[in-house]
């Protein structure tokens, strides 16, 4: 039996929402299971403030929360990755660094909040809507009996995850 938790890498391609949001909900959701990270391909430098201020409101801690590149978990004193989730269509899209440890990866991509202009409410609505979409598939995700499951079953449940609100949207 393993004792130590998963470590998770959330992608996206700047670093500042959606991967944000993943790092933080699943180290609040994984209960010590899990210890979930974030990158970019092209990380913006900073944290979207609204971004933020959601994480604040719903309770989850941003203590340590930075944007950073991927690079950071490609070398050899990085954490191994037992799952890599990317969270953009354009992340996904780009050649990643081979991760150390061979990691299960899916693609869960959603819209970027970040990219939806308004005033606050309209933002903030962009931002809840992704906070729970990454809440219901990480609620999913973590509930995965992982050490029962071969490679080729897990790979299949956490793409599953991924694609399942583009079926029952349709």
């Amino acid at each position: 039996m393993r004792d130590d938790p998963y470590n998770v890498l959330f992608l996206c391609t700047g670093n500042s929402a959606r991967s944000i949001i993943g790092e933080s909900l699943l180290n609040a959701m994984g209960q010590g299971r899990f210890r979930a990270f974030s990158a970019g391909s092209q990380p913006r430098g900073e944290v979207n403030p609204d971004a933020l201020r959601l994480l604040e409101k719903m309770q989850l801690p941003v203590t340590g929360l930075h944007s950073k590149s991927w690079t950071a978990f490609a070398g050899p004193n990085a954490p191994v990755m037992d799952f890599v989730f990317t969270v953009c269509d354009q992340a996904a899209a780009e050649a990643c660094p081979v991760w150390p440890g061979q990691p299960m990866s899916a693609h869960w991509g959603m819209p970027d909040p970040a990219a939806v202009t308004g005033d606050d409410e309209i933002r903030l609505q962009a931002f809840r809507a992704t906070f729970f979409e990454l809440q219901r598939r990480l609620g999913l995700f973590i509930n995965l009996p992982v050490r029962s499951l071969d490679r080729m079953a897990l790979k299949r449940a956490m793409d599953e995850i991924g694609g399942s609100s583009d079926r029952s949207a349709s």
